[in-house]
């Protein structure tokens, strides 16, 4: 302190300005000013301005990395050991050029339910200074007004130059009906058929779905040099229908298709290709559109439905191999990183593959944890 103040009193002396260097003499703090437009801000609905990668993305600045945090489901090691045995199923048994590769997939179709809302409790939007709030309301936040979908969906096929034989997407259906208005309102006349989400998404329904509208969908829509034998994959909610119900095996084998419910392993979403990311996909556009009423709600979820493309349902099942890597690396846990492929540049360079290769250690290992004694828990899976 005393030689400072001795500088100082120096340069007073002399009239200089007071100046003191350290070691950080000579610096310039650089600043990079990044242009932002206003008026194609003000442009973007509130709907595009709930996320900021979204928003960034939409005024062209330069990305960040999200991450959320999701709780996984509990595992006991009954569902680690089934997890194992369900990932192992899905190796083709003889070695493919000295490799050891998934099977394609292209004969199973995964299905599942989703609620999908009108709109949501909080929200969260990015608004310039001089912008109004947005104002939302309704009668209740705890009944926001929902339908729940099944959707259903297969591997898509491409020909050797790319183009798209089968894209995949057989349909998503949404558990409604028709009902007639019990009151006039000055919105419609008494009698105008309404259309409501259906009370109760039982085993009748679930039973009516599936026989009445998904395998028909599957018939319409499957390739012609497919194979008929088909597998449809399902979670364990109860009201689905179990493998042996009688009803489904009547129509399982008719007009050339042989049809066989499975059931994932419990706790395993991420076995599924549609709670793995492509319900995701389609709730992120149709967040971006807006209803009023259950009509609206239906025609935004089928056309986010039918804008993603077959790539994007290619690419989570190409993902969905490599989580069964992953589950076979940590013993039937979930306890691991999604890998990232960078399908895009495989994609414009040396082309996707169809499967996934497995190390062959990864195999032999999994196996020999697999015989021993404390990890016999009598279940199998067999496809």
């Amino acid at each position: 302190m005393s030689r400072v103040w001795g500088i100082t009193k120096q340069q007073i002396e002399d009239v200089k300005p007071v100046i003191m260097r350290g070691r950080a003499s000579g610096y310039t703090k650089k600043t990079s000013k990044v242009h932002f437009d206003d008026d194609k801000f003000r442009q973007l609905s509130f709907l595009k301005r709930s996320c900021y990668k979204k928003l960034a993305c939409k005024m062209g600045a330069s990305k960040i990395r999200p991450h959320t945090n999701a709780i996984k489901p509990a595992l006991t090691e009954a569902n680690k050991i089934s997890r194992m045995r369900w990932c192992l199923t899905h190796i083709q048994p003889a070695m493919d050029e000295g490799k050891l590769l998934y099977h394609a997939m292209h004969n199973t179709v995964h299905i599942d339910e989703k609620w999908f809302y009108m709109t949501k409790a909080s929200d969260r939007y990015y608004l310039l200074s001089d912008e109004d709030e947005p104002y939302r309301s309704c009668r209740s936040k705890r009944f926001i007004t929902k339908v729940m979908f099944m959707c259903v969906v297969s591997r898509p096929q491409f020909g050797t130059d790319g183009q798209t034989i089968f894209d995949g997407k057989i349909g998503i259906f949404p558990f409604t009906e028709q009902v007639p208005a019990k009151r006039m309102s000055k919105n419609r006349p008494k009698g105008t058929l309404e259309t409501k989400p259906i009370p109760s998404v039982n085993k009748e329904a679930m039973r009516e779905c599936l026989l009445n509208q998904i395998i028909p969908a599957i018939k319409a829509k499957w390739p012609a040099n497919a194979s008929k034998e088909i597998y449809i994959q399902q979670d364990n909610a109860k009201p689905h229908l179990k493998s042996f119900d009688s009803q489904f095996d009547d129509l399982a084998s008719s007009d050339g298709f042989k049809f066989h419910l499975i059931s994932q392993p419990a706790n395993s979403p991420d076995t599924n290709v549609l709670d793995l990311g492509f319900f995701r996909a389609i709730q992120s556009l149709q967040d971006d559109k807006l209803a009023t009423n259950i009509d609206e709600l239906l025609g935004n979820v089928w056309s986010s439905f039918e804008e993603l493309t077959p790539q994007t349902l290619n690419n989570v099942f190409l993902t969905l191999q490599s989580c069964l890597s992953k589950i076979l690396e940590v013993h039937g846990g979930n306890n691991y990183k999604i890998p990232h492929l960078n399908k895009e540049r495989l994609r414009r360079t040396v082309g996707l593959p169809t499967s996934l290769e497995v190390e062959e250690n990864l195999v032999k290992e999994s196996l020999e944890y697999l015989l021993l004694p404390q990890n016999d828990v009598s279940t199998s899976y067999d496809i």
